[in-house]
């Protein structure tokens, strides 16, 4: 007889593939396999799912079967095992373009915006939350060296770190040497630009060599992967000085990690949202000058919300995810979590270019001009969004920006997204096929949260031919998405209170604002949090701009123009305060 427990997950991987997996019930089937001592999938199991499926074919046409399920056997057991490498994805490319859609590919010069004359402060420290702009002009001008900056922010980290739970790693010897080569190259007339000596914080799913990637779970809480993500390789090239490995929720899930729950700085009794808990954390508490988040539904935009930042999601294509772990090889993007709007464009021009490791990454010029005029671009707003928010404080907030980007000379059009209730299985299915060998080496029982397992495991019964047909269920949103955003370059589209620590990332069951963001993110629509003013408790509140594809141009531009003049993303937490009391 055949190990039981081996048995099940052969045959599990085999019905999942196969399109049946979702009518074989588990308990029945296995039950039926171990009674009977079975080696190979009999007629009459066959029979019996067919049956539950609600599918009817012919006795020759289940022998044609059954023949043609045994014998793929000895090809999944070959497969499960050989070794894959977590760097291997599937050999298609998830596409954010669908017909009609035009993309920009003139390069046009950098620039950014101008700005006064910046002077050191006499304490260092008040530098803390000025913007990466700013912080530039002091490196650049050498008034402050990178080493003075870097050892500013590590203390930092150190010092409200116990407040915030928002550090996985110090890299403190890697940052002191990154910085003393950039003050190195600085004085000697090769500044790389405006990233150049700056710090920042990775969250702890980018791989990063010589120092542990967690993946905020305990499973992982000792593994070392020897090579650097290519964003860090990138990062690097401009001359930014990675200072700490931040927070993830577990397997880039919510604020909860194998070291707690990381809080939000403006409210320390409150979670900062997940997975990109830490960068939101760690940006908004001014212990970096800036930091990378991912994002598969949600993790950016979520905690740069609930901080008061502003995070890019960039389209899928935009940034290579090489050396990071994958939930879905469709939906996870990389993406800067900033203090400005500008910010995330500084950092934008660094990372965003093929690798030649990631072929989902197109090749695409990232055009910035921190002087572009912003009220020739059209301005869309999804107005029923706006007009089911209830709570005062927030449709207060909401209604004012709308007013200031009307006074600053846009003109705005209210929009329509259709409703979109299909689901689409993408991050299931893909988590699991990435946390397969996790699975399969009852591993999974050593996460913090068996909700993750269970996810893992209830994927595996999704049929391949379902998970398809969803996918091509998509591209139908999508294209319905692309018709309906396609009189504006840039869109609105307000963020409700949050949810109750524990929930989803998604804004609050509000039914339009809820559906599309869901379409903007299942089309891996371009998207920035924009801190917008406070609720009457004192936290912030955020706008969502989104954009059609590949055009971050156009959504940092107006969100610059918005901030420039608003001074909502200069506030910033009390943490003295929050800390004594």
């Amino acid at each position: 007889m055949l190990d039981s427990n081996s048995t099940r997950r052969r045959f599990m991987a085999h019905f999942a593939g196969t399109g049946l997996g979702a009518t074989l019930l588990p308990g029945v089937l296995w039950a039926r396999m171990q009674e009977a001592g079975a080696r190979e999938v009999t007629a009459e199991m066959l029979g019996d799912a067919l049956a539950i499926s609600g599918l009817d074919f012919s006795d020759e046409e289940r022998e044609r079967m059954l023949e043609s399920v045994n014998d793929r056997l000895s090809d999944y057991q070959e497969l499960h095992e050989l070794k894959i490498p977590n760097d291997i994805s599937p050999p298609f490319h998830f596409n954010p373009l669908v017909p009609g859609m035009q993309v920009d590919r003139s390069v046009t010069p950098f620039r950014m915006s101008d700005l006064p004359r910046i002077e050191r402060p006499s304490n260092l420290e008040d530098v803390a939350f000025w913007t990466v702009r700013e912080l530039a002009e002091l490196v650049r001008t050498r008034q402050v060296s990178s080493v003075e900056l870097t050892e500013m922010y590590l203390q930092r980290l150190e010092r409200y770190n116990p407040l915030l739970n928002c550090v996985v790693t110090l890299t403190d010897e890697l940052a002191l040497a990154q910085a003393r080569a950039a003050d190195r190259e600085i004085a000697a007339g090769r500044y790389r630009g405006p990233l150049h000596g700056i710090p920042w914080g990775a969250k702890d799913i980018i791989a990063t060599r010589g120092y542990k990637t967690t993946w905020g779970s305990p499973a992982y809480q000792d593994q070392i992967i020897d090579m650097d993500a290519s964003i860090i390789e990138m990062l690097r090239d401009a001359g930014a000085v990675l200072v700490a490995k931040l927070t993830t929720g577990e397997l880039a899930g919510g604020d909860q990690w194998f070291g707690g729950q990381t809080m939000n700085p403006w409210d320390p009794s409150t979670g900062s949202g997940g997975s990109s808990a830490g960068p939101g954390s760690a940006t908004a508490a001014g212990l970096v000058g800036f930091s990378i988040g991912t994002e598969t539904s949600g993790s950016i935009l979520g905690p740069s919300s609930r901080c008061g930042l502003s995070g890019l999601r960039p389209t899928l294509g935009r940034i290579s995810r090489y050396g990071v772990m994958a939930l879905s090889w469709t939906q996870d993007r990389l993406g800067p979590m900033c203090r400005s709007a500008e910010d995330c464009a500084l950092v934008m021009r660094a990372i965003s270019r093929p690798d030649g490791l990631d072929l989902s990454v197109q090749d695409l010029p990232f055009n910035w001009d921190g002087t572009r005029a912003a009220t020739r671009l059209r301005v869309g707003y999804l107005e029923e969004a706006f007009e089911e928010i209830e709570e005062a404080d927030y449709r207060t907030a909401h209604q004012r920006t709308l007013e200031e980007l009307e006074s600053l000379g846009f003109m705005l059009t209210p929009i329509h997204i259709p409703e979109w209730s299909i689901n689409v299985t993408a991050h299931s299915v893909e988590m699991a096929v990435f946390f397969d060998e996790l699975l399969r080496s009852g591993r999974a029982e050593l996460l913090g949260r068996q909700t993750r397992a269970d996810g893992l495991r209830s994927a595996r019964v999704i049929p391949a031919v379902e998970y398809l047909q969803s996918q091509r269920a998509r591209t139908m949103m999508m294209m319905q998405l692309a018709e309906a955003t396609s009189g504006v370059d840039v869109y609105l589209i307000p963020r409700g209170p949050r949810r109750p620590p524990g929930q989803s990332d998604e804004p609050p069951p509000y039914s339009h604002g809820r559906n599309a963001s869901s379409m903007t993110n299942y089309a891996t629509h371009p998207a920035l949090a924009v801190p917008n003013g406070f609720n009457d408790a004192g936290l912030p509140t955020s706008m969502t701009f989104c954009a059609q594809p590949f055009r971050e141009t156009e959504l940092l531009t107006v969100a610059r123009a918005y901030q420039d003049a608003t001074d909502h993303h200069r506030q910033y937490p009390d943490l003295d305060s929050a800390a004594s009391g």
